[in-house]
């Protein structure tokens, strides 16, 4: 998976981000919810009762869910999943990623899906 440090410009780790999100544009969003609820980390964390100590502020909360979710093999399968369900509308943390950065890349995502359907999603 690509990550921001590769690349000297985040423009262009969203970019990049966005094409290796190609990948799972024709998986139903059924097998992507499985995937992620199988194989997540922070599903992990929960049902083996290793929930983390939240402490109400929201950077350090970001920080620790970014962590979780750091090594995390459904990380691109959970990205895909937030941005089709929620769009720009995210909220909280789904694929390492913080909302502004998800919106961010909602933008370019959406921009290669819709020229992938000939200029709209079905």
């Amino acid at each position: 998976m690509v990550e921001p440090e590769d690349f000297d410009n985040f423009d262009d780790y969203l970019v990049a981000l966005a094409v290796e999100l190609d990948r799972y544009a024709d998986v139903p969003d059924d097998v992507l919810t499985d995937i992620v609820r199988r194989d997540g980390s922070c599903m992990w964390v929960y049902t083996n009762s290793e929930i983390p100590e939240w402490t109400g502020n929201d950077l350090t909360d970001r920080e620790l869910a970014a962590r979780i979710c750091a090594s995390c093999t459904a990380r691109l399968a959970c990205l895909e999943l937030e941005l089709r369900t929620a769009g720009p509308l995210t909220v909280g943390v789904w694929g390492a990623l913080s909302e502004q950065d998800r919106r961010a890349l909602y933008m370019v995502w959406l921009a290669r899906r819709e020229s992938r359907h000939g200029g709209g999603l079905s």
